[in-house]
């Protein structure tokens, strides 16, 4: 039995082909949300009596409409929402202590909590993401309240209780060694007893700098023992490299800490990695940890640039994250325009550079995120059995930021998959499917 049978263009990535056009062809999503079969439109009589379904519920799609994959934001912080696009005035351990920190405290009010959880997941639907891997904070009924809220709406996401045993500056918000472990424990039983189909946690020390070895060194235990995936960040900006090594002086590298705890596995994802070492690129690709590229963080921050290409080069899983609130916008399509505008800087400083073409980072927005949360075996491009995670596009959307004129030479895949990244936003989303089910639109994710 089908739920959708969709005729049009679809656009994906491969592991051997950035960005793949299929054009005029037939997709079929069953009622457990998966896809059961591709094919070619011109083969429709053929393929329906094949599957079993009828020609007049395929669901065309208009002439300037395609399907592709949902986006998958690799790094977002879910409690800093209610500040995003203010407060970047200063750099990364300045930031933390004088907006973060405070503003994280207030989490402990579930209303409060559950008033800006419900505003991030309905703006990174609509966005687009139909995954993500959150952040949340100390707080570990508001961080299962966070997971409740994903799976109501639909969302597909791997949700974290922030783990710090070190901070100053703000009274009450750190836990010790002995609270946060219990915590962890706590949030991840509860969490998993909910048997939500799509929201699962992650063990998350914050980084290195707000956790002692031991707490760490027990984070690492307790996610290998669940067989959970871990998230941190690691060599973000200058100042904190320089805090970290006064902290951790018998650590020869900042990697080499999470590596002692058995904190770098094929299930870790590390935000921004701007300033890591080839020498420490080489354990991540070793250990299969993998790195999310932040680029508006990076630069609103004024933290650094990370060389996507040299991570590439290197083998190491890599996908994209918003970093809200680091990075002023939710939307994984900014993330697509700030990753090329990144990596052109590099070019300009260094004509050498190879600069990323728009086919690759349209990989890392879709199929290079689930390789790096290891969910590729589920999404991530349109794979006879994978989940139906994906976006229905119109680039003509009425009302929408694109006005479109017809040149001759613009064949179809010139023209369908830059326009949208490039010059699109959510008004050209009209569709968003998590694991076949229609999630956007709808009535509940209308923003207040």
């Amino acid at each position: 039995m089908f739920t959708h049978v969709f005729r049009g263009t679809f656009i994906h990535s491969t592991p051997e082909t950035a960005l793949q056009v299929l054009e005029d062809a037939l997709l079929g999503v069953d009622t457990a949300g998966k896809i059961s079969f591709i094919g070619k439109g011109e083969n429709l009589l053929e393929l329906s009596q094949k599957f079993g379904f009828n020609p007049s519920d395929v669901n065309q799609l208009a002439q300037h409409e395609f399907f592709m994959p949902g986006m998958i934001d690799t790094h977002i912080h879910a409690s800093q929402y209610s500040y995003a696009g203010t407060a970047l005035d200063m750099p990364l351990l300045q930031w933390l202590n004088t907006y973060t920190f405070p503003v994280e405290s207030h989490f402990k009010d579930l209303e409060f909590a559950k008033k800006v959880y419900t505003q991030v997941v309905k703006r990174t639907l609509r966005n687009g993401t139909t995954t993500a891997c959150y952040f949340a904070t100390i707080h570990t009924d508001a961080s299962l309240l966070l997971g409740q809220i994903a799976n109501d709406f639909g969302q597909r996401a791997l949700v974290g209780k922030v783990c710090m045993d070190r901070n100053n500056s703000v009274k009450h918000y750190r836990e010790t060694v002995q609270e946060s472990v219990d915590e962890t424990h706590r949030f991840i039983k509860e969490l998993l007893n909910k048997k939500y189909p799509l929201v699962k946690p992650v063990v998350t020390p914050r980084f290195a700098p707000s956790c002692t070895e031991a707490l760490l060194e027990q984070l690492g235990t307790i996610a290998k023992n669940n067989n959970l995936h871990i998230q941190s960040h690691i060599s973000e900006n200058i100042d904190e490299l320089k805090l970290v090594k006064e902290l951790f002086p018998d650590s020869e590298t900042y990697t080499d800490i999470y590596h002692k705890f058995n904190l770098l596995t094929d299930k870790t994802i590390m935000a921004h990695g701007c300033h890591l070492s080839d020498k420490e690129l080489t354990v991540f690709r070793e250990t299969g940890t993998s790195l999310s590229h932040c680029p508006n963080s990076n630069v609103s921050l004024c933290s650094g640039i990370l060389d996507a290409r040299n991570v590439l080069n290197h083998k190491v899983k890599l996908g994209l994250g918003t970093d809200v609130a680091g990075g002023y916008s939710s939307s994984i399509l900014d993330a697509v325009r700030r990753t090329l505008d990144a990596s052109k800087v590099l070019t300009i400083q260094n004509p050498q550079h190879q600069t990323l073409t728009f086919e690759e980072v349209f990989r890392l927005a879709t199929l290079g995120g689930s390789q790096a949360l290891s969910l590729d075996d589920q999404i991530g491009n349109f794979e006879i059995g994978k989940d139906f995670d994906a976006l229905r596009v119109n680039v003509a959307a009425r009302g929408g930021p694109i006005d479109l004129h017809k040149v001759d030479h613009l064949t179809s895949y010139s023209l369908f998959p830059p326009i949208c990244p490039l010059k699109g936003d959510d008004r050209n989303i009209v569709e968003v499917f998590v694991a076949g089910r229609k999630v956007v639109p709808c009535e509940d994710l209308a923003l207040e």
